[in-house]
């Protein structure tokens, strides 16, 4: 019997730049221009129906016009679309279309389309380069740190994909002036979402200000304040994803909120938005964190008031059954020996560390279950 070694030790390079700022079409063509894709020959620019009419179609011809070979690429809007059926569907388009292992992907859109298109950049030729350029409020905060990408499946959000980096990100907040209301506030449960976990700076200027962004009644986007948040989920997300990549523990701490949040999310069948589920999973986690004295009433209620300034959710509907809410928590990535684990905040602005080091904590169904119900019966 024989062992041969194969040492591939290996030193990568993933860095990447964010462009935070307004109308950034040319700033994204000359990157082009300047070998962005140095190796690319062909461009896939993939959207889906509500950016094709607003954004993508000029986008293409300008491209176009730079004498690049481009080419348009759609889905569905919406949650739904973000299945492995939607992936097969466009790698078929594009290698009808003559993509190789020479081509790069643009994701012209929200978080559907940049989680989708960079996982299908993943595996198609076995992985080519993509660049997110973000349209919503949410995709800023939730998608352009990190490199998560990934399709749902029926029993779960984001249960398939894997982990890649693009090559830069642009966040346009010109893009969230288009956005109905509705979005505009359920984009917003990431960035207190990342508040709450990190910076209790943050989340006081928040209460302050996030009215200049959204309100219960309507969305106003003040330039400034829009830009500063931007800056600030950046900031947030990249000092956790930055000492733990591919999510051994610390990287955990991104999930307050959405262990009860993805559950309701797929009961409801995604008719609320992922940032509404998020707001209803933070609600939640900060009642089990209140119960278990680790953050105290006022903090708790500062959570609540905040979640509900700007508009969001903080009820499961009645639709969907306490029991059945926690049974499909088991479907949770962190779900470790047939256990529910929950991220737990230790107050505004930090996450608590359990066992070992551990920042999740395993929770029992009973107490869970009296938990929400008391949730629900306020």
């Amino acid at each position: 019997m024989a062992t041969f070694h194969v040492p591939l030790k290996k030193t990568v390079d993933d860095s990447y730049d964010i462009q935070i700022g307004f109308n950034l079409f040319s700033t994204l063509i000359a990157d082009l221009k300047k070998g962005l894709f140095a190796k690319a020959n062909k461009f896939a620019l993939i959207t889906d129906s509500n950016v094709l009419p607003l954004y993508a179609s000029n986008l293409i011809l300008a491209i176009k016009e730079e004498g690049f070979n481009v080419e348009l690429f759609s889905m569905p809007a919406g949650e739904h679309s973000k299945t492995r059926e939607t992936k097969i569907r466009i790698e078929d388009e594009m290698l009808d279309k003559g993509f190789g292992r020479d081509s790069a992907i643009i994701a012209l859109g929200g978080g559907v389309v940049s989680d989708l298109a960079g996982f299908l950049a993943g595996t198609f030729g076995r992985g080519i380069p993509f660049a997110n350029y973000s349209t919503t409020l949410l995709s800023a905060a939730d998608a352009s740190v990190g490199g998560k990408t990934a399709v749902d499946t029926p029993h779960a959000t984001n249960l398939i994909g894997l982990f890649n980096q693009p090559v830069k990100v642009y966040i346009d907040i010109a893009t969230w002036s288009t956005l109905p209301d509705r979005e505009v506030r359920a984009g917003l449960a990431e960035t207190i979402k990342h508040a709450c976990l990190a910076d209790a700076d943050f989340f006081s200027w928040l209460e302050s200000n996030i009215t200049k962004i959204a309100s219960a009644k309507d969305a106003k986007l003040d330039a400034e304040a829009c830009e500063f948040i931007a800056e600030a989920n950046c900031r947030i997300k990249y000092d956790v994803v930055s000492r733990d990549e591919k999510e051994a523990n610390l990287r955990q701490v991104l999930n307050l909120g959405h262990t009860a949040g993805r559950a309701m999310e797929t009961l409801f069948e995604y008719q609320l938005l992922h940032g509404e589920c998020v707001a209803v999973g933070l609600s939640i986690q900060a009642l089990l964190a209140n119960k278990l004295e680790l953050i105290s009433d006022e903090d708790h209620k500062r959570i609540d008031a905040l979640i509900a300034l700007c508009g969001l959710p903080t009820e499961v509907p009645e639709e969907i059954s306490t029991e059945e809410l926690v049974e499909k928590m088991y479907t949770d990535k962190k779900v470790r020996s047939g256990q529910i684990r929950f991220v737990l905040m230790d107050g505004i602005g930090a996450m608590k560390t359990f066992e070992n080091g551990s920042y999740t904590k395993a929770l029992t169904d009973e107490f869970l279950i009296s938990t929400i119900d008391e949730y629900r019966a306020r």
